[in-house]
């Protein structure tokens, strides 16, 4: 099985991201840039959901083992070269010309938190899972990218107390700051609500690019031109 796979369901494309913990290393980004391009190709596809095939979780960011044998090992072009392709994920998701919907069946955390406030509506299994970025308790600074994606996503007394605290929060919460559009009963009625809410979707790609490339500008410039003085240093840590 694909760490990263794809599947055509009328004109919604659905993702499923296909590990435990779907962690972020290499591998990962790739699938997601590889899925997001083919799917972008296909012009019949409307709207794509991003789910997971795991129990437990949707994302929990990063691969700590990976990227802790990189710097061991000093694979200092690794580490660079995935983020800056993470950065194309979330940056595929913020222009691609359709809304990407994040389908949350479980546990979300840092980076994986990060790919959710990317996409452009939310939807969380009520029943179980946590929304947080745990950065604060582990030493590990935002990108300057990172945080405006969160500001685009969540209201900004609500990032300020998530980033400064690390707090747990849960779907029901979430729903009532606007951060997510539903808190779904259970894993089924979460897919069954966030791909009907994908149908509702036809619009023309022409019109839609253009709406998200103008909304998203700045964190598209953020990214190109503030990241990258964190980035080059690898200055991860405080």
């Amino acid at each position: 099985m694909a760490l990263v796979e794809w599947k055509k369901d009328g004109t919604v494309a659905i993702i499923t991201m296909n590990t435990e913990e779907n962690r972020h290393n290499p591998d990962f980004a790739k699938g997601m840039l590889d899925a997001f391009d083919a799917i972008e190709q296909d012009q019949e596809i409307k709207s794509v959901v991003i789910a997971s095939s795991s129990e437990k979780n949707w994302s929990l960011g990063i691969d700590l083992a990976w990227i802790t044998g990189a710097m061991t090992n000093q694979e200092l072009d690794s580490i660079r070269g995935f983020m800056y392709d993470m950065n194309s994920v979330f940056r595929k998701a913020l222009t691609l010309p359709m809304p990407v919907i994040a389908a949350m069946n479980g546990h979300t955390f840092g980076n994986g938190s990060i790919l959710a406030c990317s996409c452009d509506y939310r939807f969380m299994k009520a029943d179980r899972g946590y929304f947080c970025f745990p950065e604060v308790d582990i030493n590990i600074p935002f990108l300057p990218s990172m945080l405006a994606t969160m500001k685009k996503s969540i209201p900004y007394y609500k990032v300020e107390e998530l980033v400064f605290s690390g707090r747990r929060i849960g779907a029901k919460e979430m729903e009532e700051h606007h951060i997510i559009v539903k808190a779904c009963d259970n894993a089924d009625a979460l897919m069954e609500e966030a791909v009907a809410f994908a149908r509702t979707y036809t619009k023309g790609r022409t019109i839609f690019a253009q709406h998200k490339l103008r909304l998203h500008k700045h964190i598209v410039e953020i990214m190109e031109k503030e990241d990258p003085e964190f980035i080059e240093p690898l200055n991860l840590m405080v």
